[in-house]
């Protein structure tokens, strides 16, 4: 299925409207944005006013679903932490946004540390009392009871380098908790290349639940993975917009739904939660 994707043209909606497409890497059977922008690149793609995570905004049925949901969401990611820790700890949020999660993490208790390369997402954090780096190189040699990535891997340049520093942030016992999409999904599946989780080129990689399996080392022991219910809706959703033009749409919805329905059985839900301890 992975390798049938391949090649297709899929156009950054969101702020340059280039035409991208995937390729199916062979040794994690991840597939990968082509052609990846340059480092040097990568920021510009992220400034829009629409991008939803590096704001609070509330502009637009789109953004007011997000932020709703988001709301519900961040006691869910907290218990779903607490629950995987056995209690409170020490916790790194890694692609923290506008901190709101941490926010939350620290009013339950949580010793909070987070990283987030953009710089008005930063700020935004500060205003909430949140301070956060700017990257991962300035918790360096630290390590954390739990190291969290909510919709954040697929962004980050230099995969395997990152996934080992990521790993090497984690305490021994400790816990990685990952978000990302699932292109395997029926919602991705049905949208095809006008599918929003693609959301080239600031995702550089599209994760099966295959490729999760084999991008960490054996010393990362996949205990759980859960699914984000409520990411189908949106996502089709803003899928319908960049193909029909529709801003708020039914069939969003029922295509949602039917999506959460068919990974009842087959588990393949349009986002997926993997839950990580580290044994060594």
């Amino acid at each position: 299925m992975d390798s049938a994707k391949e090649h297709i043209s899929i156009k950054d909606f969101l702020v340059s409207g280039e035409e991208f497409s995937l390729k199916l890497n062979q040794d994690f059977g991840f597939l990968e944005t082509i052609p990846r922008p340059k480092l040097e690149d990568l920021a510009k793609y992220y400034e829009s006013e629409d991008y939803i995570s590096h704001t609070d905004s509330k502009k637009g049925v789109l953004a007011f679903l997000y932020q709703t949901v988001k709301k519900y969401s961040l006691n869910k990611k907290v218990a779903l932490i607490e629950k995987r820790n056995s209690g409170k700890g020490s916790l790194l949020d890694i692609g923290a946004g506008t901190g709101e999660f941490l926010k939350v993490a620290e009013n339950k208790g949580w010793d909070i540390s987070g990283v987030e390369p953009n710089s008005k997402a930063r700020s935004s954090a500060k205003t909430k009392g949140v301070s956060l780096l700017e990257s991962m190189d300035a918790v360096a040699g630290k390590q954390f009871d739990v190291v969290t990535l909510w919709h954040v891997l697929e962004h980050l340049p230099d995969l395997e380098k990152t996934v080992a520093k990521i790993e090497s942030l984690i305490k021994v016992g400790g816990t990685l908790i990952i978000a990302v999409p699932n292109h395997n999904s029926y919602d991705a599946n049905y949208y095809k290349n006008f599918w929003a989780a693609y959301d080239v080129p600031r995702h550089l990689w599209h994760f099966s639940q295959s490729s999760m399996r084999k991008l960490f080392s054996k010393k990362m022991k996949l205990e759980k993975t859960k699914p984000m219910i409520f990411d189908s809706f949106y996502v089709s959703l803003l899928s319908e917009k960049y193909k029909n033009g529709n801003a708020f749409s039914i069939r969003a919805f029922l295509i949602g739904l039917r999506s959460n329905v068919l990974a009842m059985s087959s588990k393949e839900y349009s986002s997926l939660i993997y839950c990580f301890k580290k044994t060594e």
